[in-house]
């Protein structure tokens, strides 16, 4: 089980990311409240020490979940959330203004019961322009770090200019971005992330969109991949991805108990040469 620093923290690269547990498009509350309970608390149980959330997730309704399941806290246990500003109807997420985000970080306080988050991600829009506003936002989250509330400043969906723009003015103890097996745009990214030790956190790490188009879990490749090795499509990205430099941390989403095990398997599989090569061609 190998481990990497999350700002202050030391945590298992394999975490849990919470966003499934409010069904589609992350903004209703979960089918089976017990089941979801039953989740947040096998993944503990297991090891995990990094959850991923939101307080937008289902409005309010996972950051709930996860007070239930887990409160009080173990010791260790990393929470991570992020800030953004999202229309009630759930269809568009955009980077919160500035004198927003503060208030963001103590709607997480509040609902999840902790006096501090382990990381807050600055959720922006994309288009990757470093702008007075980007500044601003900065220094809202600068601020909510050096008054106590987050003990380290994140950025989501952020660019390469972004990312060196913001590390020469402050600490950015983490980076989640987009990046699969099947879309790689991101590396520079990753590499910029892995030159100055800050974890970076891919999100859908098993592909996107679900079901029968998702170019990860459907590609023939990782299929034979799974197939020949005894184990499954998703514990073949996953590894792929734990491969790829140690600063990487993974917080793949689920609502069952059995893909959460799963899921946490991927640690042990061993990927080797002719393997990787093979799967350097999915979504080439």
């Amino acid at each position: 089980m190998s481990t990497f620093a999350l700002g202050q923290m030391q945590v298992r690269r394999s975490g849990y990311g919470a966003m499934q547990l409010a069904g589609p498009y992350a903004f209703r509350a979960p089918p089976d409240w017990a089941t979801a309970i039953g989740v947040l608390r096998a993944a503990v149980a297991a090891g995990v020490d990094h959850i991923d959330t939101a307080q937008y997730y289902g409005s309010g309704v996972v950051n709930g979940l996860i007070r239930e399941a887990l409160w009080p806290y173990p010791d260790g246990l990393a929470i991570v959330s992020k800030v953004a500003v999202r229309p009630d109807d759930g269809t568009v997420l955009r980077s919160g203004d500035p004198d927003r985000l503060r208030q963001g970080i103590q709607d997480n306080l509040r609902s999840l019961r902790v006096g501090q988050l382990a990381a807050a991600n600055l959720r922006l829009p994309g288009g990757g322009r470093v702008d007075a506003r980007f500044d601003d936002q900065l220094a809202a989250m600068v601020a909510a770090r050096d008054e106590g509330l987050i003990a380290g400043v994140g950025l989501s969906n952020v660019s390469l200019d972004q990312l060196r723009h913001a590390a020469a003015g402050t600490d950015i103890v983490c980076v989640q971005n987009l990046f699969h097996l099947a879309f790689r745009c991101g590396t520079p990214v990753l590499e910029e992330c892995l030159r100055r030790d800050i974890a970076f956190v891919p999100f859908c790490p098993l592909g996107w969109p679900r079901g029968s188009d998702n170019p990860v879990l459907t590609s023939p490749v990782v299929i034979r991949t799974a197939a020949r090795l005894g184990i499954t499509p998703a514990q073949v990205a996953l590894r792929w991805l734990l491969q790829l430099a140690p600063n990487v941390l993974l917080i793949p989403g689920t609502g069952s108990v059995a893909h959460l095990r799963e899921n946490l398997a991927a640690e042990r599989v061993t990927l080797d040469d002719e393997t990787l090569r093979n799967l350097d061609s999915v979504g080439a």
